[in-house]
This record gives structure tokens, C-alpha cells and sequence, in this order.
């Protein structure tokens, strides 16, 4: 096994976390419970093509739209972990806890606190500039390796950003489908 920096292991650590506080189990729970009720934006769209100034602005899900699973492909998994990044440069600990839920849940049952407290640490920990590339970081797909058609590996050397990611900041992260949508499980 490498040696990481801190900030890697912690990083992993407060992924392993928050998907046991806030992972896909109890996000689709909530999904299914808004599902039945209409929301704002669908009475929006029927009284106006166009959303009034009031209107309550609403962070992107992180839920495929409505009942339509995400595309079990090498792309639909790395427009997922790009989510993922994008969430961790805005430290947007909803979408981050969400994504990296199963990863989370093995380090919450391996010890580590709750995701929503272990990845504000990570956040600290990521210098500004480099937040600031996470938020429009992309990903090569030259560089992901499609282990199953359900499970796939991204390399920080696939990560394309403003500065360089080293593995010892980010490292990999495996990515598999469950529940109809991509997930970071390692």
C-alpha cells in the first residue's frame, strides 16, 4: 500500500464517512417521499414558461431526474465523479456525502465520525486554489479503466484541472453502479 499525505488520507476517510451519514439509502428515501408531492418547479412550468423572480432556487439533485436511472457507462460514471469533484470544490457537503455514500458508510463502520463532520475537516484542508479547480476539474476518459460494466477506476493522473492533482492528494476513487445510479465505493 502507498504512503498518502494527510490530506489523502483524510480525504478517503471523510468520503468513507459521510456516505454512512448521508448515503443513497436515506437519499432515495427523501427522493421517493418528494416524488409524490409536485414540486415547485413543476407548478412553475404549468403556470409560467418562465420562473418568477420569488421562486426559490434549488441546488442541482444529486438523484438521476425523476424515476430514470443514470447511464451504466464509462460516461455516466465520470459525469458522476465529476459531480463529486465540482461538490468538494464548493464544499457542498450534501452532494459530496451523497455521491461517496457507500465509501463513507465502510469508514464510518471502520470508526471514523459521521460524513457531514469528517468531510468539513477535509475541506480546511484543501488549499483555496486548488477548491477553486475542483469546481470546474474534468476527467479524461483515456484515463478510466472499466473494471465491470458496473464498476470502474479513475486515477488522479485522469483528473484535468487548473493545477495538478498528485495521487498523494486524491488518489484513485472506484466508482460502481447501485441503486441505478454511480456511486464512490473506494
Amino acid at each position: 500500500m502507498r504512503t498518502r499525505t494527510m490530506v489523502s488520507v483524510a480525504l478517503s476517510g471523510c468520503v468513507a464517512m459521510l456516505a454512512c451519514a448521508c448515503g443513497p439509502d436515506k437519499s432515495k428515501e427523501e427522493s421517493d417521499a418528494k416524488v409524490s408531492e409536485p414540486s415547485a418547479s413543476t407548478q412553475v412550468e404549468e403556470s409560467s414558461a418562465a420562473p418568477s423572480p420569488s421562486a426559490p432556487s434549488e441546488k442541482p439533485s444529486a438523484e438521476p431526474a425523476g424515476d430514470q436511472p443514470a447511464p451504466k457507462t464509462k460516461e455516466g460514471a465520470i459525469e458522476r465523479y465529476e459531480e463529486f469533484l465540482h461538490a468538494l470544490g464548493r464544499e457542498d457537503i450534501d452532494t459530496v456525502c451523497e455521491v461517496a455514500g457507500p465509501a463513507a458508510q465502510q469508514a464510518e463502520d471502520d470508526g471514523f465520525g459521521p460524513c457531514t463532520s469528517t468531510f468539513v475537516t477535509v475541506f480546511q484542508m484543501i488549499p483555496p486554489e486548488k477548491k477553486e479547480a475542483l469546481k470546474t476539474a474534468t476527467v479524461d476518459p483515456q484515463g478510466v479503466s472499466v473494471l465491470t460494466p458496473a464498476e470502474v477506476e479513475i486515477p488522479a493522473a485522469a483528473v484535468r484541472a487548473s493545477v495538478t492533482f498528485s495521487e498523494d492528494e486524491i488518489g484513485s476513487s472506484t466508482l460502481e453502479y447501485l441503486k441505478d445510479d454511480w456511486f464512490v465505493t473506494d
